[in-house]
């Protein structure tokens, strides 16, 4: 792991201060500034650090002067000081650390919880920062922060729930906080979330891929299931998505077939998803392709081999095309079948538009 950053006389004895004493001088004199307290000083080292890399490195040293601000309870202070180690944090891994270490969390938790929401946007944008690093990420899932973002999830402004996801996402990848995350039900306001966006966005994308671990588990296939609108919001993204935020639906979709068949075959079925699982066959990644095909091979009706099943059943069609798409011409063999099922199925398709129209 990389030294914490450059501060005081390490500045001066790198190369490029030799190149340019006045510039370090000037942020040496910043720094001392931000440390007496000044709120114009954190305003500058946000101003100069929103898209320097080069002023992140060599304004390392405000850090801990910066957290100090933080902690200080006024409120211009606080927001300051919040929006400037944000920026300091920003595509630098070395000041992530030295943020926490410096004892950041504990304020970026409470204004999580700050009636002002912008504010609590720009805590939420810290954390979500933060936690990209793998160093912070233990830290962050032991400080309570899981409970506050789902909070802000529902609660928040637009840009803080976006933030919120992501940062949930990022701290997801740590397997034991998934049972943490779905004790404080997520899933509700991840489909809300969901609903009233794009279907491809990166917000997607993440809820999509959340929603995909968390599915794992009974509890939230069973919160999916109750949530109005739930799987057919996945299976939207299926159909709409990008690329990413189609795999991982069609992961969300795949992992609860996988769990029982039963249960979760005709709820899949009937918000109308296998057009889309037809089309992902053809169009979808390398991982949307195999999911696809396994999950087609689920929501097969009969449970007797491809040869046994009756010619012209939808059941048919679908399996033709999972098994017959790995040929040349993929995208026509699934368009000239994919007519033959929508002819066959024009029933479930009618009630599936009636089923949309009622959520739009």
């Amino acid at each position: 792991m990389d030294s914490p950053g450059p501060c005081g006389d390490q500045l001066l004895a790198s190369p490029a201060a030799a190149e340019r004493p006045s510039e370090l001088a000037a942020l040496r004199a910043l720094v001392d500034r931000v440390r007496a307290g000044e709120v114009e000083a954190a305003r500058e080292v946000r101003r100069l650090t929103r898209a320097s890399a080069r002023h992140r490195r060599k304004l390392a040293a405000a850090v801990e002067p910066l957290v100090a601000m933080l902690r200080s309870g006024a409120p211009d202070a606080g927001e300051a000081a919040l929006l400037a180690l944000l920026n300091l944090a920003v595509r630098d891994e070395r000041n992530k650390i030295k943020i926490l270490d410096a004892g950041a969390l504990e304020p970026l938790l409470d204004y999580l919880q700050s009636m002002d929401l912008n504010l609590q946007e720009y805590a939420t944008a810290a954390i979500l920062t933060l936690s990209a690093s793998s160093t912070n990420k233990p830290l962050i899932s032991a400080s309570g922060a899981i409970p506050l973002l789902v909070k802000v999830l529902k609660e928040g402004n637009p840009q803080a729930k976006n933030d919120a996801v992501m940062a949930l996402y990022n701290l997801s990848t740590i397997a034991d906080n998934l049972q943490a995350i779905l004790s404080v039900q997520p899933i509700p306001p991840l489909i809300e979330l969901m609903r009233g966006g794009k279907r491809s966005s990166k917000t997607a994308d993440k809820c999509c891929a959340l929603l995909e671990s968390l599915l794992a588990f009974d509890q939230g296939r069973v919160a999916l299931t109750s949530e109005e609108g739930g799987v057919l919001t996945i299976v939207e993204v299926l159909e709409e998505g990008s690329l990413q935020g189609r795999e991982h639906a069609v992961g969300a979709l795949l992992t609860m077939c996988e769990s029982d068949r039963n249960k979760y075959r005709d709820p899949i079925l009937n918000e109308g998803a296998i057009p889309g699982l037809l089309e992902l066959t053809a169009h979808g990644t390398p991982k949307s392709r195999v999911k696809a095909h396994a999950l087609l091979d689920l929501l097969r009706n009969s449970p007797y081999s491809r040869s046994k099943m009756q010619p012209n059943t939808l059941e048919n069609i679908v399996s033709n095309i999972a098994s017959q798409i790995d040929g040349e011409d993929r995208g026509g063999k699934a368009k000239k079948m994919l007519a033959e099922m929508v002819k066959v199925s024009m029933e479930q398709s009618l009630r599936h538009l009636q089923r949309r129209a009622s959520f739009a």
